[in-house]
């Protein structure tokens, strides 16, 4: 520890020896720093708010999109593009010293850096410009700031107050013409549609249709033949209910054993159709009754007849439109396997001919779908475009207008300054101190002897006479004073940045 204490004491010892040194080396650094600060030019920064809103009650109500989102983005990015930007240099002071293209793309891409947009929320907008040119003075670079924010704000409100009308209407002419292309394309394409199912009708539609409707006729047919054969069911019932009807009513000028005939061969038959057979009591009795009543009637005068029967009348009418009714679904059946035979045939013997017909119908139905597309946006965009010409959905808000600067936001003078004068010390402290270490002096008697590892006896120490101390103190008197001077020069340099900032009008 005594060591690192010896050396820190030589350290000094030697910066102190060599004071006017440090001093001078100290004030060279300092002017030439200071003078470097002055030179840099004042940045100021003005700064804006806006406030964007994209939605509209009446187009949400017809539901037609904005894209607001997209708009946004758009909205963020082209802002500060090339051309917009180019439009703000040639509108202002940072176009006057413009003579060439390179020197144009030298400005823009300066102030590129110098602009920036912030989108503090979904729809609200900061600009803000630094500007700091070094030919102007800070009053006018403070406002040459302001009028780069409002430029821009200008831009902004004339692209796209006026460019969004612009824009729809582009896009209709664009519809229209796809669509009149479409439009050809498709005439075309049912042409030839009507062409192919002239020559092939069973293959209309292409083989989907073709399969659909061979499923379908399957369908058809499994249904007639169900509806068949309950109307066969329905006609048997009806035949078993008019045989066991009598034609005519017994009445009493004769005809009573026919009747009587008639009544008992409809109740054998009702005792049949129950499942009796024939070994059963009832229908060995009814039969031996048929037996005699026959006997009777044919003994019976074949002219003396009853009354006509109504139901048996009734029942005879039923059988007429049950029979009709068999013989017309018999004949759709008929029709329709006939039908299905020909559609399998067709679909088995010309799979060429139903690839073509399944390629046409595909392209058909695609440049159909792709027209009704198109005309649906065509008319939503022609209706937004009405919403547009009546009242804009765009919305353009300054909440805060461009601020005039009245301090500039770079470079931080005060901080320099004095970081100079702090630089300043230093390379004055470290001039001294190298060129102590470059001679061959020690400081300490300690120190000579670890050099030279040799014991030191003694040191003598520095005998002044009385004009020496006089002139000493003198020289001391006038390094205090040039010490003194450097920092308040400093203070001098930071009183004139403070007034300076304060005259910016």
């Amino acid at each position: 520890m005594n060591e690192v204490f010896e050396e820190l004491r030589a350290a000094i010892f030697t910066v102190w020896h060599r004071r006017w040194l440090a001093l001078a080396v100290a004030w060279g650094v300092c002017v030439l720093g200071w003078l470097v600060v002055a030179m840099v030019p004042n940045s100021y920064e003005s700064q804006a708010r806006i406030y964007v809103q994209l939605d509209d009650v009446l187009a949400d109500q017809l539901k037609i999109a904005g894209g607001t989102e997209r708009e946004i983005t758009r909205i963020r990015q082209t802002l500060t593009s090339s051309v917009n930007l180019e439009k703000v240099i040639r509108s202002t002071k940072l176009g006057d010293d413009i003579q060439t293209q390179r020197d144009l793309e030298s400005a823009i891409e300066g102030l590129t850096k110098k602009v920036s947009i912030k989108s503090e929320e979904d729809n609200l907008f900061e600009l803000k410009a630094e500007i700091g040119v070094g030919d102007l003075s800070d009053s006018e670079n403070a406002a040459l700031a302001q009028t780069v924010v409002q430029k821009l704000i200008d831009i902004f409100r004339e692209e796209n107050l006026a460019g969004n009308r612009g824009d729809v209407a582009e896009t209709l002419v664009f519809l229209d013409q796809q669509l009149e292309d479409r439009k050809r394309e498709l005439e075309a394409a049912e042409q030839r549609r009507l062409a192919f199912e002239t020559e092939n009708p069973d293959l209309i539609g292409g083989t989907g249709t073709l399969s659909g409707r061979i499923q379908s006729m399957r369908s058809e047919v499994r249904g007639v033949e169900a509806d068949l054969a309950a109307a066969q069911s329905a006609l048997a019932a009806i035949n078993g209910q008019l045989s066991g009807t009598p034609r005519n009513l017994a009445g009493s000028a004769g005809g009573g054993a026919r009747a009587a005939l008639s009544n008992a061969q409809g109740q054998l038959a009702t005792m049949q159709a129950g499942g009796k057979t024939d070994s059963h009591p009832d229908v060995v009795a009814i039969r031996k009754q048929i037996a005699i009543l026959r006997d009777q009637a044919r003994d019976e005068n074949p002219n003396a007849t009853g009354a006509t029967n109504p139901a048996y009348t009734s029942l005879v009418s039923i059988k007429a439109e049950r029979q009709a009714n068999v013989e017309a679904l018999s004949a759709r059946k008929a029709s329709l396997q006939a039908e299905l035979s020909s559609l399998v045939g067709s679909q088995a013997s010309e799979p060429a001919v139903a690839a073509e017909a399944n390629r046409i119908s595909r392209d058909y139905e695609v440049l159909k779908d792709k027209y009704d597309e198109l005309l649906q946006d065509r008319e939503e965009m022609k209706l937004r475009g009405q919403v547009e010409n009546e009242r804009s959905s765009f919305k353009f808000d300054v909440i805060d207008p461009p601020t005039t600067p009245r301090a500039p936001s770079a470079p931080n003078r005060p901080l320099l300054l004095i970081g100079v004068l702090l630089a300043g010390i230093a390379a004055g402290v470290g001039a001294a101190f190298a060129i102590g270490q470059l001679r061959s002096t020690f400081a300490t008697s300690a120190k000579l002897e670890r050099a030279l590892d040799l014991p030191v006896l003694g040191a003598i120490s520095l005998t002044m006479t009385d004009t020496a101390r006089q002139i000493r103190a003198k020289r001391m008197k006038y390094f205090y004073a040039g010490s003194a001077a450097l920092g308040g020069l400093c203070v001098l340099l930071l009183a004139a940045e403070f007034l300076q900032r304060g005259m910016v009008a």
